[in-house]
């Protein structure tokens, strides 16, 4: 989920006395989120995305989760910091594919420097720049699966030249560790299975990112365009592929997506389109498997007071040889209410598709009400 911190801070200030250490802000925070899931249909047998279950129960209450957040900041420096740590069913993570092998995952961890007045670097784990991200992620970033929320480990720079807005990045793997797959938010589309161990995942990836906003009155909109390329590495048994003198990587796999993107901001209204090329060769045993779809993504939502009502709907179609599956499709509806400490989502996904772990579509009913609620102190 996308929060801003909300709630209790701490602010420490270090004695100028200390000529090694600036004066520095900190803030510490929490919080906690819940969902209520009632799948109403769903071509799934598994106790999680089962109907008749569902049916007979009258849905589940899970996904539980809490959340640490720490952001460090000179007051009279250049350095700061920001971390997510995340504990729980709820957190996105899967102890198969993660670096920890338990329910909780560094989210977020990066260190970043002003460089001058228009340009910054981060060093961890950041977000990647490319496109824009749907509301809530209880339904799922739908068809955008992979390139929704992602966050990778790398080195990322951001700024402004003339009137452009923009992102260079170099992601050296996509989670922790020599394996991990799980980049908490990517719902398993890098190769990660639920409660299957991975068998490929992202390396040395470069990305691009160029926007430009128009203003006025208020209201704004954005165009941009995102580019990312990059390998895909066969980590089944790696470990059993080292001797005493050399080790194959197997890094023979490739990966690539561009997307074209518009934000806008009317008022109480806003709007985001965008259309997403994806190609991959993925590594499997030797066997190259070329995967290739276009993904469509748009948004619209409305603000009230302390409402907030959207429509996130996206669409696939594959191009890939051995792929059959018509056009799919994920609409999401939903309202959130802004209550002071948090937040309460209520959405509905409707859909008869989603992407797979080689990042293509497959065709499949699942529809379900959520009930989300968080609060942050």
């Amino acid at each position: 989920m996308k929060k801003k911190l909300i709630g209790a801070a701490v602010t420490a200030a270090i004695s100028a006395t200390a000529p090694s250490l600036a004066v520095a802000t900190t803030n510490i925070s929490a919080g906690v989120w819940a969902t209520y899931r009632h799948v109403t249909n769903s071509d799934f047998s598994s106790l999680k995305f089962n109907e008749n279950l569902d049916n007979e129960t009258g849905g589940d209450i899970g996904e539980e989760t809490f959340i640490l957040y720490g952001d460090h900041t000179q007051d009279d420096g250049p350095w700061r910091l920001s971390t997510e740590v995340r504990f729980g069913p709820g957190s996105f993570t899967d102890p198969v594919n993660n670096s920890t092998g338990d329910r909780f995952a560094i989210h977020k961890l990066w260190v970043g420097r002003d460089l001058n007045e228009n340009w910054d670097v981060k060093i961890g784990k950041s977000q990647v720049p490319f496109g824009w991200k749907t509301v809530n992620f209880w339904p799922g970033d739908m068809l955008q699966g992979g390139y929704g929320d992602q966050m990778d480990v790398g080195a990322k720079f951001t700024g402004q030249m003339s009137d452009l807005d923009i992102s260079i990045a170099y992601f050296h793997q996509d989670d922790w560790g020599e394996t991990s797959t799980d980049t908490v938010d990517d719902n398993g589309h890098w190769g990660s299975f639920k409660g299957i161990p991975a068998t490929y995942r992202k390396i040395k990836t470069g990305v691009a990112d160029v926007s430009y906003t128009f203003e006025q009155e208020g209201n704004s909109s954005t165009f941009g365009l995102s580019a990312q390329t990059g390998i895909l590495q066969d980590i089944e048994d790696l470990g059993n592929k080292c001797d005493t003198t050399t080790c194959s990587t197997n890094d023979d796999g490739s990966h690539s997506a561009f997307a074209a993107y518009f934000e806008g901001s009317y008022g109480s209204i806003t709007t985001k389109a965008e259309v997403i090329r994806v190609k991959r060769d993925i590594p499997d045993a030797g066997v190259q498997a070329d995967i290739e779809n276009t993904r469509y993504a748009v948004q619209g939502g409305y603000t009230s007071g302390n409402w907030f009502a959207y429509l996130d709907a996206t669409a696939a179609t594959t191009d890939t040889d051995t792929n059959k599956a018509d056009t799919v499709y994920g609409i999401s509806p939903g309202v959130r209410y802004d209550y002071g400490p948090g937040w309460v989502y209520v959405e509905y996904l409707n859909s008869n598709g989603d992407i797979d772990g080689n990042g293509d579509i497959y065709e499949s009913d699942f529809d379900a009400m959520y009930v989300t609620m968080d609060y942050y102190f």
